[in-house]
């Protein structure tokens, strides 16, 4: 009989929430956050009801701004950064430092509320803190000849990102644009991560970072974060639907941009022999219920080595460990070890198992439906945003599986007899940030890898987003503008020599690094 579980001791969310009113006060009042423009933090927006992914319990929502405040924020943020490009680097570097130091001090609390705000177990919650703090501290350290001969863009960076990684991605980004001279503005993912941001950017705001947070839906703030002719650049990370009409918005404007989308990974098997090296990473491919912009949903497999995979790929994906992610047997224990917990909210979960009850009637074999009988719950909790993990054969041409990215803990499998379909079939989504051939032979890798159309290809291994001087992109309808990483990432935000053509994936060009 398994344990009753109990929350670990000193991690609920009203304890989060304590700790938020006493590090940051000025950013959080008694059951709200609040937005952060002209330098100040403002009591305004129209707080929608949100509930944590883990267990259905109310959390703090969004303080959402109209369309005309937004805009107000914005002009506020060129003034800012009308002083800001004029700022000596070195104090530019003293007060982003600064801030990666007060984030290390927090780096408990910023984790716990990603656990609560977007389900993310304890291990990836802190690495995603932890990739924010090294990656930008990798900056700070080496910013000098990034910079050189070159200049801050003429207005403020506007960041739209999703919420799958708040810190990573979207405090990364604004502390390496800050750093290289520019006002930033973030807006809050709409699906989670508000109050972790709010206190990420009230411990820069107080170092003296310019940067606003607001709150508010795509459709109403993009006339002021996309269309303003006071935004110097558009960073956005996302769907391609949204990320269409962003793109749309920057072309016809001719404004910086650098807009990463969505695609379907694929991972290809072909003449492949060694087993044992993919039965072990299929477990990690599974982290955070693959709810990751590099994640693998889809498998190419050669049909004469399905029963091999199968062999390798059904006992790894049956170890995987999902539940709550602060359910432990005895209140000191310590934080479990799961592979991930629930999907971003009960919405996403009905959709997803939609998608698998349709594609299975349509004539997708199920392979692999995992139970929640061995999940870790607490007693009673509401689990309506998790999804255990499913395996599906041949997904039917009609279904999203067939050609789009789940987002959740859903592969797909399709069988391949030739080459031309094994290309065929990894480029299902015309463009893709990551994918990975395992065949045993250096040289068919080498005369097959040019031809999917991926950012980064690996030769049996999983390829990521990339830390520190790890570029990033993505070709076909994956990526649009600019690329990121490394210097490429300062050379984004920043105007060099005059007709400097920026390495990226534009209309009017697409030059690789």
């Amino acid at each position: 009989m398994a344990p009753t579980l109990t929350l670990k001791t000193g991690t609920s969310w009203p304890d989060a929430w304590r700790r938020c009113l006493a590090v940051a006060p000025e950013a959080f009042r008694d059951d709200r956050v609040l937005n952060l423009w002209n330098g100040a933090w403002q009591e305004d927006g129209r707080v929608l009801p949100a509930v944590s992914p883990v267990d259905g319990s109310p959390i703090a929502g969004p303080p959402r701004l109209d369309g005309t405040t937004a805009h107000r924020a914005v002009c506020a943020a060129l003034d800012q950064h009308r002083a800001w490009r004029h700022v000596p680097l070195e104090e530019r570097r003293a007060r982003v430092a600064a801030t990666l130091d007060a984030l290390a001090e927090h780096r408990g609390l910023l984790a716990l509320l990603l656990v609560w705000e977007i389900g993310k177990p304890w291990r990836l919650a802190q690495a995603d803190v932890d990739r924010a703090i090294d990656g930008v501290r990798w900056y700070v350290d080496g910013i000098e000849p990034m910079l050189d001969g070159r200049t801050p863009l003429d207005g403020p960076v506007s960041n739209i990102a999703s919420w799958n990684y708040p810190m990573s991605v979207l405090v990364h980004a604004v502390l390496v644009q800050a750093l290289a001279g520019n006002a930033v503005i973030a807006k809050t993912p709409t699906d989670g991560g508000v109050a972790c941001l709010t206190l990420a950017c009230a411990l820069a705001a107080r170092e003296g970072i310019p940067v606003t947070l607001v709150s508010g839906s795509g459709g109403e703030l993009s006339q002021a974060l996309v269309r303003a002719p006071e935004i110097g650049c558009v960073s956005f990370v996302g769907g391609r639907d949204t990320g269409a009409a962003v793109a749309t918005a920057v072309a016809d404007l001719g404004k910086r941009h650098v807009l990463e989308q969505e695609g379907l990974n694929t991972w290809g098997i072909w003449n492949h022999s060694d087993w044992d090296t993919l039965t072990a990473v299929i477990p990690k491919l599974f982290d955070y219920g693959k709810q990751r912009c590099t994640a693998y949903p889809r498998f190419v497999v050669q049909r004469h080595l399905f029963d091999a995979f199968l062999a390798a790929y059904l006992p790894a994906v049956r170890t995987l460990r999902v539940g709550h992610p602060l359910a432990v047997e005895h209140p000191d224990d310590p934080y479990p070890e799961l592979d991930f917990g629930p999907v971003i909210n009960a919405a996403k979960a009905k959709e997803l198992r939609d998608q698998v009850a349709e594609a299975i009637e349509r004539g997708a074999v199920p392979l692999h439906r995992a139970t929640p009988d061995g999940a870790r719950f607490l007693p009673g909790q509401d689990t309506s945003a998790y999804v255990q993990p499913v395996t599906l054969l041949n997904p039917p041409s009609s279904s999203p599986l067939h050609h789009a990215e789940p987002f959740g803990p859903v592969d797909t499998i399709v069988l391949v007899d030739t080459e031309a379909e094994l290309l065929a079939a990894m480029n299902a989504s015309n463009g893709a940030l990551v994918a990975t051939l395992s065949t045993d032979d250096r040289a068919t890798y080498d005369r097959l890898a040019p031809h999917i159309r991926a950012f980064k290809v690996g030769h049996g291994t999983p390829r990521s987003r990339g830390d520190r001087d790890e570029l990033f992109g993505g070709l076909g309808a994956s990526w649009r503008g600019a690329f990121v990483g490394g210097d490429l990432l300062v050379r984004a935000v920043t105007r060099g020599p005059e007709g400097e053509r920026l390495p990226g994936n534009f209309p009017e060009y697409q030059l690789l690094p």
